[in-house]
């Protein structure tokens, strides 16, 4: 194990009437203005877009799959053609989650152990063994800025006992990550998990806690729960983690989502839905999403939203409508383009908010205007 001198966390202000806050997440490839979201690129793409596309909607660091690349095209590939960053021509910082949630996504395909993860891969049915030291040893070769420890992700609803042991597994197999870390360039997270018991979590996070990782995330949750049970195990798990790193709430995900964990004092986020709901014809805006295959849409001259200045601002719903009802590729680049760049500006209107102390007054607008169309889940006090 080497000690690791690659991130630091600098907090920058908490808003004096909740627990949102502003940092900065120093790493050698550049500063990270949290609270950030992360977008996707899975396979080393953000799914139909360029990285210089990326980097136009404010995005500051990228996330990557361990399993995913371990298959396609494989670490081996990656780190001869000189690590992640080189391979994708992304220049700023990348996080690498441990294959950890595949556990939970590929289930039936999966055994477990105390040693590995056993996978059936996806593609071809090939066998695939997933431990701590192979999850680190593969995004040591990727060569990622973060490495996320890998964790055992439980479906939920699950009993508890059978929650716990995944939770203390988790604890475990951190321990074996950070034994296997080579690479003093690359900083480890760990994962809190416990399902939806806040004991459970508690636990988890003190363990984790005493090995002084440089970040902690929150995982398992955003997996078929409802919100208000996401946020109560937010509320019991973040006042368990130091106030001097960094919060990641691993997966999350719906705008009212980030607001809501902002204002809990999270920093961190990632999620496929900017670029999946783009791909499928869904916009994000001020007003709530936006379905632009519907009919009335044909012949509105309107942009997707007029509250600020879209990359595609210049476009009508009407152009987007015609886009996917005729099926053109440009409709999904341009329309994941625009929800990326929509996550982006709302973290800058949070981090603007936390430093004049009005981040509530954020919250209330957004909410407010998001419920306009939707049906969300409102929790704040």
């Amino acid at each position: 194990m080497k000690e690791d001198t690659s991130v630091r966390y600098r907090l920058v202000h908490q808003d004096a009437r909740c627990g949102a806050r502003v940092g900065v997440l120093e790493t050698p490839r550049g500063d990270i203005d949290l609270p950030t979201f992360m977008p996707v690129g899975t396979l080393g793409t953000v799914k139909g877009l360029t990285v210089e596309q990326v980097a136009s909607t404010g995005a500051q660091i990228l996330l990557g799959n361990t399993y995913h690349l371990a298959l396609r095209p494989g670490e081996d590939v990656v780190k001869d053609l000189g690590g992640l960053h080189q391979f994708m021509g992304w220049d700023r910082p990348i996080l690498t989650d441990s294959g950890g949630f595949q556990i939970f996504s590929l289930a039936k395909l999966t055994k477990i152990d105390e040693q590995k993860a056993v996978f059936r891969s996806h593609i071809d049915g090939s066998k695939l063994e997933m431990s701590p030291e192979r999850s680190i040893e593969i995004q040591e070769c990727l060569g990622s800025d973060i490495a996320m420890v890998l964790d055992h992700v439980i479906g939920l609803p699950a009993a508890r006992s059978d929650v716990k042991e995944a939770s203390d597994r988790s604890i475990r197999w951190a321990e074996r990550c950070l034994k296997a870390a080579t690479r003093a360039d690359q900083a480890q997270f760990a994962i809190v998990q416990g399902g939806l018991d806040e004991g459970l979590r508690q636990e988890c996070a003190r363990a984790l806690c005493s090995m002084d990782f440089p970040g902690y995330a929150i995982g398992g949750l955003s997996v078929g729960e409802e919100p208000s049970e996401m946020y109560r195990i937010i509320d019991a798990t973040i006042p368990e983690l130091p106030e001097d790193r960094p919060r990641y709430l691993m997966g999350v995900g719906r705008p009212e989502d980030l607001l809501n964990a902002v204002g809990r004092g999270v920093d961190m986020f990632d999620c496929v839905m900017p670029t999946r709901n783009g791909r499928n014809a869904s916009a994000f805006t001020d007003s709530g999403s936006i379905k632009l295959r519907n009919k009335q849409y044909e012949r509105e001259s309107a942009p997707l939203d007029m509250g600020w200045k879209s990359p595609v601002g210049h476009l009508s719903r009407a152009y987007f409508r015609h886009l996917f009802m005729a099926n053109e590729m440009l409709g999904p680049i341009l329309l994941s383009l625009h929800n990326l760049a929509y996550y982006q500006k709302l973290m800058k209107e949070a981090r603007e908010a936390i430093l004049a102390d009005c981040f509530l007054e954020l919250y209330a607008s957004r909410m407010q205007g998001w419920a306009a169309n939707e049906t969300l889940s409102v929790r704040w006090t």
